[in-house]
């Protein structure tokens, strides 16, 4: 009789599991994790991409596919495999780098653009960034190969918030950082700071200080382009508990494990 825990070809797959069996299974052992949760942990895709992978029937439990949404596993003793190919743990990486300007997040090759995988050890070729800095800004961002946590930090859900110092031409006036925290509409979308502040200002030049919850593609200046206003410079300070700090420009260093933690509050 054939092996049935590796088949991906024209034979016919077994059933998926019932829903009530996983459900009862669940309950009667809490080390159990939703299948979309291993594969993003093992860097297969982000827990979305590796929602529609399992409906795709691509995935197998213990040789049997497996389509539910909400199927429970319990790692290291369960066999996942994703087309036939089995599913291992690997190692996990979070590191925090000070992108400078002039760096694209992409990993896609440009011509006469810079990435950031550059400024990190070859062999972390399968890090990929945590959200995006655009390519005039600088400061801190996160990468990793953990597909989980790049959702909790980016899903609006969780609301990780963001703080960024901007360099702006003129003198910004406090009504304009009214605006930004009760909200405006910008290309149809609407625009707003969890926060903002006025560092310092004269005629020539302001520093704000804005802190963001939800972090909409390239809000901050979004916002001061909405009021005619000039972003000289900006910088990311901040993401969550976690500071830049002294980390110098094309730097990077490894996240602590309380750091880690404290960035995902929510299991």
């Amino acid at each position: 009789m054939a092996d049935r825990g590796l088949q991906t070809g024209a034979s016919q797959a077994p059933p998926s599991c019932p829903r009530s069996a996983l459900r009862r299974r669940a309950a009667a052992n809490p080390a159990v994790v939703r299948l979309q949760k291993v594969l993003a942990q093992a860097g297969i895709a982000s827990r979305r991409a590796s929602e529609k992978i399992i409906a795709a029937g691509r995935v197998t439990v213990n040789g049997t596919v497996v389509r539910a949404m909400g199927a429970q596993v319990e790692p290291g003793r369960d066999e996942v495999a994703v087309d036939g190919r089995p599913v291992r743990p690997k190692t996990r990486r979070y590191v925090a780098l000070n992108k400078p300007r002039g760096y694209i997040c992409s990993r896609a090759a440009e011509e006469d653009r810079r990435r950031i995988g550059d400024l990190l050890p070859k062999e972390w070729s399968d890090l990929f960034s945590v959200g995006r800095l655009d390519y005039l800004s600088e400061g801190l961002i996160f990468l990793t190969n953990d597909g989980d946590f790049c959702l909790k930090l980016t899903h609006p859900r969780y609301r990780i918030t963001k703080t960024y110092m901007a360099v702006i031409e003129g003198r910004v006036q406090p009504e304009t950082l009214r605006k930004f925290t009760r909200g405006l509409m910008s290309e149809g979308e609407k625009l707003q700071a969890a926060r903002a502040r006025l560092i310092s200002a004269n005629n020539t030049t302001s520093v704000v200080e804005l802190e963001l919850a939800e972090g909409k593609n390239r809000e901050v200046r979004r916002l001061f382009e909405a009021e005619n206003l000039a972003v000289r410079q900006l910088q990311r300070v901040r993401i969550g508990p976690i500071k830049l700090g002294a980390l110098p420009p094309g730097k990077w260093r490894v996240l602590t494990e309380p750091e880690i933690k404290s960035l995902l509050p929510i299991a």
